[in-house]
């Protein structure tokens, strides 16, 4: 019998755990509506709701005890949320950077520009596909570019970090409408110009316009800030040829082109596929992009809910003990309760509601400790090609919801024991307990 018991205590346990972390809010919020429906027109109902109240009345007397849950709960959902946040922030940036009506070449099989290549004569051949919008000239919006990847002391700490270097071609702002430049000039055809993402400059010293670096030992001037509302950024950019011979490489690593329309990616890859001195793949910026947000994205999202569980489980235990002596303080009213006719259903309800009241009270302070604290808090770290992206934080309602989710259910792992205790207690041992 004790074992059937158990076992159902897990079963009830586990799908709570689904009903309160993988439902959507409309469900929910349907099933809050019920309970309340539930509590206002059946008789056991009404029970629960006056013990309940009896319970969030007495929760004053019993401050220090109940800030346990609330303080432990906040810690957990903090701590997710703005892991999350951090993982949302990256992928966002990334996302944001491409767009369906923008193309990316690379070598066949290659995944990130690092490891493509493209030779010049192929590079000629994939600026005449079918499919690339062109400008007024007739000239094809396409950018042959090349990335490299340069030390810099970052600001902060003043140790040298990875910064990426994007020689571009004449058309890149064409290419890229969303790319404004924000203060100074564009860098010179020709020139060892260079302009800087307002990411870039924020993190890394020594990258205001005006100023000189040494990159492939040679001595580059800044001429202007940019911005983009993405992962670019995070780049200096300069004319592809002088970048490409400051680092002696012969050809490029990819080309974009910006297409006739969205349904247009289908006409070029079939001209990519038509001809066969072209062994190169394409694939549109948006997918590129997402991708390279993957992996980190997963591992920060894994490493957040391991994290979560962890401390979520010391949250559970200290909910537990202080339900656990709130129900050994009540034992002598919840007696008397069951005494003059109310049941046990009643009484695991409102313990159950009373802690779960007072994780939600924990769950909304640290989802609001975690917007106060990092949302657009702005961060770097290294992307796929090795090189620092800088990003914000987003906490969204989104990630909000999901860490008062997890609060709820980890209010109801810790007040379902002592409401199982409170409801099975004897009534004659209640009476001479206190």
């Amino acid at each position: 019998m004790k074992f059937l018991t158990n076992l159902l205590m897990i079963v009830v346990i586990a799908i709570a755990i689904f009903v309160l972390v993988v439902l959507p809010w409309p469900a929910l919020v349907a099933l809050v509506v019920l309970l309340a429906l539930w509590m206002a027109f059946t008789r056991t109902g009404r029970q629960a709701w006056s013990v309940t109240n009896v319970g969030i009345a007495t929760i004053p007397q019993r401050l220090g005890s109940s800030s346990v849950i609330i303080v432990g709960i906040a810690g957990v959902v903090g701590v997710l949320v703005a892991l999350l946040a951090m993982a949302e922030g990256f992928r966002q940036t990334l996302a944001q950077t491409g767009d369906a009506e923008t193309a990316i070449v690379m070598r066949g099989g290659a995944t990130a520009e690092l490891s493509s290549g493209i030779a010049r004569e192929d590079a000629t051949l994939v600026e005449q596909l079918p499919g690339i919008l062109k400008d007024a000239a007739g000239k094809p919006i396409a950018s042959p570019e090349l990335v490299v990847v340069a030390n810099i002391p970052k600001k902060a700490s003043a140790t040298d970090a990875n910064v990426e270097i994007r020689g571009v071609g004449e058309q890149a702002f064409a290419l890229r409408p969303n790319v404004k430049i924000v203060s100074g000039k564009k860098f010179g055809q020709g020139l060892r110009e260079l302009i800087v993402g307002k990411g870039a400059l924020a993190q890394f010293a020594g990258l205001d316009p005006g100023a000189t670096i040494n990159l492939g030992n040679q001595q580059w001037t800044i001429t202007g800030v940019f911005e983009s509302g993405d992962a670019h950024e995070s780049e200096l950019w300069g004319d592809v040829e002088v970048v490409s011979a400051t680092y002696r490489r012969q050809g490029y690593q990819s080309v974009t082109v910006r297409l006739t329309s969205p349904d247009a990616l289908d006409q070029f890859k079939a001209g990519i596929a038509a001809d066969p001195r072209l062994k190169v793949d394409a694939k549109t910026t948006s997918d590129y992009y997402s991708a390279q947000s993957e992996n980190l994205t997963r591992v920060i999202k894994v490493m957040g809910i391991i994290i979560g569980v962890i401390m979520g489980i010391g949250a559970v235990f200290g909910a537990l003990n202080t339900m656990y002596a709130a129900v050994a303080t009540r034992a002598r009213e919840i007696a008397t309760l069951r005494a003059i006719g109310f049941r046990g259903l009643p009484v695991v309800v409102s313990v159950l509601l009373e802690t779960m009241l007072l994780a939600l009270a924990g769950g909304v302070l640290g989802a609001f400790v975690a917007w106060l604290i990092f949302n657009n808090y702005t961060v770097s770290t290294l992307g796929q090609n090795f090189s620092q992206v800088v990003f914000a934080f987003k906490v969204s309602p989104a990630l909000v919801w999901s860490g008062l989710k997890w609060a709820l259910a980890i209010g109801f792992i810790g007040g379902l024991f002592p409401a199982m205790r409170a409801a099975r207690l004897p009534v004659t041992t209640a009476l001479r307990e206190l």
